[in-house]
């Protein structure tokens, strides 16, 4: 099967969770004829290609991340076929396919972790194996990101394995040359089957020390800035040992290789308050096109956090905004109602900041957060810190299409996860309303790209609190961005003559900001 040309230098990314994206066969579950339906929706959007979550045969321990097998579909999603064709239809609307690639483990499940346990030969250091120490303890202090020890007892070859996410998580030995020939096989399966890119989910993680040093405790003020909930013990250490990102950007001229030139390859950058500083190391010539950490999800949007990011950014290209995955609670939740307002004011903010876009489906239409009972959990590290954090299920709840019962048409059946109904409605509501958040977005993402904005350079200006106010500049264009977060109004329109040319409200009395708004204006001059 053909691939898609060449990506844009700066796409706007799409993320689909199958799970939770339309169900065509009434089991509940959404599946890949269902992401194959609606591929001219997500083409309406104005959107260069599609981040499909994984839909390999799975346990579902860990929402799809622990693979039984790299090179199949589970059949709760469908069949190699149905893959092959939602590629084709893909193709066919000028999409691009970027798929969920976890080399960083395996489950446990996996026919080669069983083979390894047996050490059968060929396989028996696929996987990280050590001896306990003389007190029959682990061999390190290390810590999972679920903040459990990182090392599981396996009585079968007496010896300890690492994860570093769940137990049932083991993680693949990136020292080994024959596991980097196997995930180059995984990789050229994949390429072969029409796929343009790939999402490397936990990049940062596949090397380590291999003498097993402990991590020191993590000091006050570094510990505050690993992502997790503070009583999560992973953020009492100071991840030096179990996590090298030099080593792990270095194998990125590898994982190239594998993928070959004309790939889109993006990495997600777990490194806490390093994770600038890695991206760049992970990004560039011969390396990956561009990486992602929880920094402006994390913080939230303000002048503040872009102050600190442009800075450490400096020049560097394959910086990727974004403000929701599978793995966040909801923006629009967290940082502001839950309304469409608040997600016009957001998706302006976004769909102005030069360099990648990451979406996350349903983020379009403003869904807000899900807000479950713990019953309703299937999440591992959701039901750990209950009730302190509860994002990664919240926000992986399903894609509201109409107003129908029971599942706002998702699925004819009650669906795995309660639905997330967004103040205006499903699709079909939001089609119709040339006011919607569907149709802000619409309007968003095509000023962006016939105004160049991925490609302008954005200079940070001052603005009172609450509030971000930033230019950008594409040759002789300028587009002055502000948004107010605050509860009142506030003068930050550009002084010279410069046409209003996207608003999320209409400008306030006495004022040109109305509180939580956002509006960007075209100035005659820079």
């Amino acid at each position: 099967m053909p691939r898609r040309g060449p990506w844009p230098e700066n796409p706007v990314i799409y993320q689909v969770y199958p799970r939770s994206f339309l169900d065509t066969t009434g089991t509940g579950e959404g599946d890949l004829p269902g992401v194959t339906r609606q591929l001219d929706y997500i083409a309406g959007l104005g959107v260069d290609g599609i981040w499909l979550s994984p839909f390999y045969p799975s346990p579902f321990c860990d929402g799809g991340y622990d693979i039984a097998d790299h090179c199949a579909v589970d059949r709760r999603f469908g069949t190699l076929d149905d893959f092959d064709a939602l590629v084709a239809r893909a193709h066919d609307l000028d999409l691009r396919v970027m798929i969920d690639l976890v080399l960083n483990h395996t489950s446990d499940t996996h026919d080669w972790f069983a083979k390894s346990l047996a050490r059968e030969e060929g396989f028996e250091d696929v996987y990280i194996w050590a001896d306990p120490c003389k007190d029959g303890s682990p061999p390190s202090n290390w810590l999972s990101f679920f903040g459990e020890a990182a090392w599981r007892w396996h009585p079968q070859r007496a010896q300890y394995c690492l994860h570093k996410f769940l137990p049932c998580q083991p993680c693949l030995n990136h020292y080994n040359d024959r596991v980097h020939e196997r995930l180059n096989r995984i990789t050229r399966f994949w390429r072969d089957r029409g796929v343009d890119g790939f999402r490397y989910d936990a990049v940062t993680s596949f090397f380590y020390d291999p003498g097993f040093r402990d991590n020191p405790p993590a000091a006050e003020a570094e510990a505050a800035l690993i992502p997790g909930p503070s009583n999560n013990p992973y953020t009492f250490q100071e991840h030096i040992h179990d996590v090298l990102p030099n080593e792990c950007a270095a194998f990125a001229e590898t994982l190239r290789e594998m993928a070959g030139p004309d790939a889109y390859l993006l990495g997600e950058i777990n490194n806490g308050p390093r994770s600038v500083e890695v991206t760049c190391k992970f990004t560039g010539p011969d390396r990956l096109d561009a990486g992602y950490a929880i920094d402006l999800p994390e913080r939230g949007p303000s002048t503040e956090v872009l102050r600190d990011l442009l800075t450490r950014l400096e020049d560097a290209e394959g910086w990727t905004w974004w403000l929701n995955s599978h793995d966040q609670k909801r923006a629009v939740s967290s940082f502001g109602d839950g309304g469409a307002a608040d997600a016009k004011m957001l998706a302006a903010f976004l769909c102005a900041l030069p360099g990648p876009l990451l979406l996350f489906q349903g983020e379009e239409l403003g869904q807000p957060q899900a807000e479950l009972e713990k019953v309703e959990l299937t999440d591992p590290y959701d039901l750990m810190y209950w009730p302190d954090s509860v994002g990664r299920n919240g926000a992986r709840a399903p894609m509201a299409w109409d107003d129908t019962q029971p599942a706002c048409g998702f699925s004819k059946a009650v669906p795995w996860l309660p639905m997330a109904r967004a103040e205006q409605g499903g699709v079909a509501q939001q089609e119709a309303d040339p006011a919607s958040v569907l149709a802000f977005y619409r309007d968003a993402l095509a000023r962006r790209r016939d105004l160049g904005l991925a490609e302008a350079t954005m200079e940070l200006e001052d603005a009172p609190d609450a509030c971000i106010r930033f230019r950008l500049r594409v040759g002789t264009l300028v587009v002055q961005v502000a948004a107010n977060m605050s509860g009142a109004p506030q003068d930050l329109a550009p002084r010279q003559g410069a046409k209003r040319i996207l608003q999320t409200k209409p400008p306030a009395p006495g004022s040109n900001l109305p509180p939580r708004s956002a509006a960007w204006w075209l100035l005659e001059k820079g």
